[in-house]
């Protein structure tokens, strides 16, 4: 197949934008759109704001099929459950990280010397918007196939015995079963008015040399969101393991 000439931005190689292809298994045909996907708007427009209006229900969509056919046993509530910690932000931030994908996001001077690139918010807004451009450059079957690569390692480790229990306790169980101790959960910062804070915590597991973030509105759903990495952390280095 083919790769396309054009690079992301001025200046820039196409080396950024063949790895994206590669990570997705899809290459662009309108490279313009992959440039907006990961603009974000304090770069300038157009930026991808809607691109990633429309990645996030075409991840939703393919996330709910997969589910659908993989647990044809779950009942509604039991696929919700695991559809939502699947394209939650946490979750994308991860995978956005595991492609590398914080390199390549264009980001405004102000906020780029924040550390923006590894904001988890704007990780996962970004691999929304890299979906919703395949999307609408290749179709739904090509978005199907990109998003079900970048999740395949998470897709390895789902139980569907697991799909009722909450992350905390499926972290908890994974744990005991291998005879270690249950996880630390420390606050380590908590921003916003009163009104609307957000919590983010840390799920430490020393044993496995684990440190993962999680954030939310409230501390047990930012606890969640981090026993939720730390599980696809620890099951990745257990699959490792078991290859090695």
């Amino acid at each position: 197949m083919t790769r396309p000439e054009a690079s992301l931005a001025p200046n820039r190689s196409r080396t950024p934008l063949i790895a994206l292809a590669d990570e997705l298994g899809f290459a662009f045909r309108r490279p313009e759109l992959v440039r907006q996907a990961l603009t974000h708007r304090s770069y300038g427009a157009p930026h991808n704001e809607r691109l990633e209006f429309i990645g996030d229900a075409v991840l939703n969509c393919v996330i709910a099929e997969a589910l659908f056919e993989r647990f044809p046993a779950s009942t509604e509530g039991e696929l919700s459950r695991v559809r939502a910690s699947l394209v939650n932000r946490d979750t994308l931030a991860r995978l956005a990280r595991d492609i590398s994908l914080a390199s390549d996001i264009l980001l405004g001077d102000g906020e780029s010397r924040s550390g923006g690139a590894d904001r988890p918010s704007i990780l996962a807004d970004a691999l929304e918007a890299v979906f919703g451009a395949v999307f609408l450059d290749g179709g739904y079957a090509a978005a199907r196939t990109a998003i079900l690569q970048v999740y395949a390692t998470v897709w390895r480790h789902l139980d569907p015995a697991a799909l009722a229990k909450d992350a905390k306790t499926r972290l908890q169980e994974w744990l005991q079963a291998r005879r270690m101790q249950i996880p630390e959960y420390v606050v380590t910062e908590l921003a916003g008015e009163a009104h609307a804070q957000t919590f983010t915590v840390e799920c430490r597991i020393p044993a496995l040399g684990i440190v993962a973030p999680g954030s939310g509105a409230s501390r047990r759903a930012a606890e969640q969101a981090a026993a939720e990495s730390a599980y696809a952390e620890a099951a990745d280095q257990d699959d490792v393991g078991r290859r090695g």
